[in-house]
């Protein structure tokens, strides 16, 4: 929160820390109604804004984890979950989404520092500026990652037109489509043990999988 400075986020006014626990003196958002109130379009429209302000340069090498470091640890659980017999898709596709968590973070032209976590219940109406964004799990790495949480949020279209969705919003966000849709896709792979539902939103995104260079 102090990288963004309140440009798009809430301000962190201080931070105390405790052997257990950490404790942070925040900006109250007033009138602080969640996004997610709003139709799924308009949230679109202000989670892709907030995105474009929030895209910055990663601070001084050391302070965040990469994604590819989150990544690997996915991957490494998706094929355990494999193995296990846990993951309701294709083995082959299950593959194929373990692949693109390995090999896309490598292929980014760009790297930023990212929410990771941003979707509609963590953007809040303010006084200072209309929306601002809350509670972010920040890494490094790819720009086209962090449209993933809102969309895996918009459950009904997800289902419905998955591929619709990501080239909205990954417009919208000013990201590149391919490489969205590899994150999407690789995310459904991911969260399929707990959400298998998302298996059929893999399938239909998978009819590429070539890691964009």
């Amino acid at each position: 929160l102090r990288a963004w400075a309140g440009s798009g986020a809430v301000l962190a006014y201080d931070v105390a820390k405790y052997p257990q626990t950490n404790a942070l003196l925040l900006e109250q958002c007033v009138p602080g109604r969640a996004l997610s109130t709003e139709p799924e379009e308009r949230q679109d429209s202000v989670i892709a804004e907030l995105l474009r302000r929030l895209r910055i340069a990663p601070p001084a090498a050391g302070r965040f984890r990469s994604l590819a470091q989150m990544c690997e640890r996915w991957a490494n659980q998706c094929e355990a979950d494999l193995r296990a017999g846990r993951i309701p898709v294709d083995p082959a596709l299950a593959a194929e989404g373990v692949a693109v968590l390995r090999d896309l973070p490598g292929s980014a032209q760009d790297h930023a520092l990212l929410c990771t976590d941003l979707h509609a219940a963590n953007v809040l109406a303010a006084q200072r500026e209309p929306w601002l964004m809350i509670d972010p799990k920040p890494c490094i790495g790819d720009p086209a990652f962090d449209v993933v949480q809102h969309l895996l949020n918009c459950t009904q279209r997800l289902h419905e037109d998955p591929l619709a969705l990501v080239e909205r919003v990954a417009d919208l966000a000013g990201v590149d489509r391919d490489r969205a849709r590899l994150w999407l896709f690789a995310r459904c792979v991911q969260e399929t043990p707990a959400e298998p539902s998302l298996a059929g939103v893999a399938r239909r995104l998978a009819s590429e999988y070539r890691i964009p260079g």
